[in-house]
């Protein structure tokens, strides 16, 4: 006879005072303890590639130009690909956005599209036209 048969088919003991703990929380209590806290969010950061802004020539400059003049007269939608710098470390990313010129205030040096979206005209890498992105012309323009 073993030291146990008595009580081994018993039923599991609870408490009337104290609810039993969810699985869930149970789970918690043999979680991995990380002593530096952030570390590998750091380490995450440090593996994320960002790109370097491109240089263009004049001449691409200048069809930029012409293409911005052009929208900005006439209200066409276009897509607008420009280069969008990250906010922790150098470099950044190139970011596509549709839409139609609504200002185009060359002082300052910035476009805003109708959407709101605001660029910085020497961080546009691309134009391409809104009938190659897939708009329809406006109706005054057909």
């Amino acid at each position: 006879m073993g030291a146990y048969d008595d009580i081994i088919n018993l039923p599991h003991p609870t408490s009337p005072r104290h609810p039993r703990m969810p699985m869930i929380d149970r789970a918690a209590q043999f979680t991995p303890f990380q002593a530096l806290t952030g570390y590998g969010a750091a380490i995450q950061e440090t593996a994320r590639i960002t790109g370097e802004k491109a240089e263009l020539t004049e001449e691409e400059k200048s069809v930029l130009d012409e293409k911005l003049r052009f929208l900005a007269d006439t209200g066409n939608e276009a897509a607008f690909t420009y280069f969008q710098p990250d906010g922790r470390k150098s470099g950044g990313a190139y970011v596509t956005a549709l839409g139609a010129v609504k200002k185009l205030d060359p002082l300052e040096g910035r476009l805003t599209l109708t959407d709101g979206t605001t660029i910085l005209i020497e961080d546009i890498l691309e134009i391409e036209d809104g009938i190659s992105a897939g708009f329809p012309l406006k109706e005054e323009m057909l």
